[in-house]
This record gives structure tokens, C-alpha cells and sequence, in this order.
């Protein structure tokens, strides 16, 4: 199997392990991640304003990229993930956006309109609908038995839900799924898919540092050991505004390990 692969800002500075265990893991399943050529900064921020036509460029631009090669485009910052996929459903279903996107890089570039007919998906997708947690399960060679794991989904997985279409918002399970295909154990508690603040954290660190807590209490008492996310900007959150800690790590890392390429 083979994706055109945007690993976008983060993964590419202070985030190049989870990128290296992402790619280590894929090679080990089998599927070729072809990175995207100039590939540019993805905005980190879904721009809500119709009229912000310039923020949604580079997204246009690597979903187009992606289309030329003809793969799916897979990312896995929960970030970009999400800016891409609404970016591109902007392009579907939007007229007013997609024709001003598409003079603004025809008349710049010379590119071919897009339309926003391209799938892009994230590395968890790719996990559960293109390899399936059976076969990964399969290909564990190291099972991280005993190992009890909180899920934290954040808010850019899974929100708005009609547009992301990657799990039911309300009560989601392909992190589960995926802790259970490389042998550990899933714990459920109840604020795995509230917000942790991350975005704020700058502007009103108290405020991210109360959200982090309740985050990181709940799992602790739960009976989660640590919690593994697929966002980088949670990963730091919970790590750095947590009076007590509790281990997080990017679900790669854990991706890696199982299948003995860490």
C-alpha cells in the first residue's frame, strides 16, 4: 500500500521521533509513506472566516499534490489533520471558496482546479480501515501486556463530527481498538474526548493548567497508568501543566515499540 504522507511543522522539529516511529512503524506493515514534495505549513488553525482565502493554500495545495500522485494523502498531526480534511471539505461543498481558491492558484501558479474530490485520511484511519487491527495484531511481536492505557482524543480528532467522519464524537473507539491490537489494555474515563486546553495555554495557563488536571486525575483514578494521544500539541499540554503528571506519549511511539522497530 502506498500514501502520499504530510507530516507537517511540528513532526519535522521538535516532533521528529513520533514522525520516525510513524514511518519505521508503516515500513514494518508493509505500506510506503511518500512524502509530499514543498509541502508547506498547514496554518495549524482551521480558518472559520469564509473569507480567508490565503490560509487555505497550502492545504489545497497538498491535497492536490496528492491527487496528481494518485494516493491518499495520510497526515499524522491531529493538527493538520484537521485543517486538511475541513479545508477540503470546504472545497466540496463550498463554491464561493473553491473558485476563489482555484483562481487565486491558477492565476499564481498555474495548477489544475481542484475540486476537493481527494481522500485524506489520518495514520489511525489508515490503521483500522487499510491494514485493520487484526492484521496488526498480528505482526506484534513485542505485546505490551499488563500495560493498562488511558485513550485521549482531544477535541481535533473527532470535532464537528459531520465534517471529521472519523469516529462516533460522543463516544469513540478506534483508540481503544488500537491500544487492544498491540496487546495492552484500554481504560475508560470519562473526559478522553474534552478539550485540554492546548490552545489557550499560553494566553490563560491557569485555565489550561485546570483542564489538564481534571484530564489527568480522571484517567489516574480510572486506573489508567498513562495515556497516549495522537496530537501534539495535547502531548505537550498534558506533559508540561499537569501538577502531577501522569506518562503520555504519541501513540506511535507505542506503535513501534510493539511491533519491535523502536
Amino acid at each position: 500500500m502506498k500514501f502520499s504522507y504530510y507530516p507537517g511543522c511540528t513532526l519535522s522539529a521538535k516532533a521528529k521521533d513520533l514522525d520516525e516511529y510513524g514511518r519505521k512503524a508503516a515500513e514494518a506493515l508493509g505500506i510506503t509513506l511518500e512524502e509530499l514534495p514543498e509541502w508547506q505549513c498547514c496554518g495549524a488553525v482551521y480558518p472559520n472566516a469564509t473569507d480567508e482565502i490565503a490560509t487555505r493554500l497550502s492545504s489545497v495545495r497538498a491535497l492536490s499534490n496528492a491527487k496528481k500522485a494518485g494516493m491518499p494523502l495520510v497526515t499524522l498531526c491531529s493538527a493538520c489533520h484537521h485543517v486538511i480534511k475541513r479545508v477540503n471539505h470546504d472545497m466540496l461543498n463550498n463554491v464561493d471558496i473553491r473558485e476563489k481558491v482555484n483562481t487565486y492558484l491558477g492565476t499564481m501558479e498555474g495548477a489544475e482546479p481542484y475540486e476537493g474530490d481527494w481522500q485524506v485520511i489520518h495514520y489511525l484511519e489508515m490503521l483500522r480501515d487499510c491494514v485493520g487491527f487484526d492484521e496488526l495484531k498480528a505482526k506484534v511481536v513485542n505485546p505490551l501486556k499488563g500495560k493498562k492505557i488511558g485513550a485521549y482524543y482531544g477535541c481535533l480528532l473527532l470535532r464537528p463530527g459531520k465534517e471529521m467522519q472519523m469516529d462516533d464524537p460522543e463516544n469513540p473507539t478506534i483508540l481503544e481498538d488500537f491500544i487492544r491490537a498491540i496487546g495492552a489494555e484500554p481504560v475508560y474515563y470519562g473526559m478522553r474526548n474534552e478539550c485540554c486546553g492546548g490552545y489557550i495555554t499560553v494566553e490563560d495557563k491557569a485555565q489550561a493548567k485546570k483542564r489538564v488536571n481534571a484530564i489527568t486525575d480522571n484517567a489516574r483514578n480510572s486506573g489508567a497508568e498513562m495515556l497516549i494521544t495522537a496530537c501534539p500539541l495535547c502531548h505537550y499540554n498534558l506533559q508540561k501543566n499537569a501538577d502531577e503528571p501522569i506518562q503520555t506519549v504519541y501513540f506511535t511511539e507505542l506503535l513501534a515499540e510493539a511491533l519491535g522497530v523502536k
